[in-house]
C-alpha cells in the first residue's frame, strides 16, 4: 500500500469533534467547516463512507449546522476519550468500512485530532491529515500537532489535494460539481 495515493475506493473520511462550543473559539473555524464540507460533498459524490465524532457532546455541544446539515441522517459516534479509536464504535464501524487509508480533519489538532491519527497510524492505516480543515485555537499548538503527526508517519495534505486525488480526472460530472464548490 503506497500511503501517499489516494483511491476512492480505498479512502475513508474521518471528521473529529467539529461541535459547536469547541468551533467558536477557533479562529480558522469558518475555513475549516468550508473544507469539511468540500471533502464531504466529494466522499458523498464518490461514495467514500465518513465517519462523524463528537467530543463529550452533553458538554461541547452537537456538530456545527452546516456539518450535521451536509451529513443527513445525522449518526454521530460519541466518545470522551481524546482519541477516537480508544472509545465507542469508532473502531468498529471503522473497520466495517474495509478501507485503509483515512482523510482526517477536524479540532483540535494537538489534542483529539494528533491522539487519534497516532492510533490509526498504530493500526496501520494510512493518514492523510488535511491541514487546512484541521485547526486548534492556537497557531502555536496547530504547528506543533501537524508537525508530530508528520513525524509519526501521517501524510499531510490540504483540501484540494485530497479533492483531485480522489477524483482522478477532469471531465466527469463529480469534477464539474467539486470545481464549482471551490471557485
Amino acid at each position: 500500500m503506497d500511503k501517499f495515493l489516494l483511491d476512492k475506493s480505498e479512502a475513508v473520511l474521518v471528521i473529529v469533534d467539529i461541535q459547536n462550543r469547541l468551533a467558536a473559539v477557533m479562529s480558522d473555524r469558518q475555513k475549516v467547516i468550508d473544507n469539511c464540507l468540500h471533502l464531504i460533498e466529494v466522499s458523498k459524490l464518490l461514495n467514500i463512507p465518513i465517519l462523524l465524532n463528537e467530543q463529550y457532546p452533553k458538554g461541547l455541544g452537537p456538530t456545527v449546522s452546516e456539518i450535521r446539515e451536509a451529513l443527513l441522517p445525522y449518526h454521530p459516534l460519541e466518545k470522551v476519550t481524546f482519541s477516537c479509536c480508544r472509545g465507542g464504535s469508532f473502531l468498529s464501524s471503522l473497520s466495517s468500512t474495509g478501507r485503509k487509508k483515512v482523510i482526517l480533519a477536524g479540532m483540535e489538532t494537538h489534542v483529539c485530532v494528533l491522539q487519534t491519527c497516532l492510533d490509526l497510524l498504530r493500526g496501520g492505516y494510512a493518514v492523510h491529515a488535511v491541514q487546512d480543515a484541521i485547526c486548534s485555537r492556537t497557531v502555536e499548538t496547530f504547528r506543533a500537532g501537524i508537525e508530530f503527526m508528520r513525524d509519526a508517519g501521517a501524510v499531510i495534505t490540504c483540501t484540494e489535494t485530497v479533492l483531485f486525488q480522489l477524483l482522478e480526472k477532469a471531465g466527469t460530472d463529480e469534477f464539474k460539481m467539486i470545481s464549482k464548490r471551490i471557485k
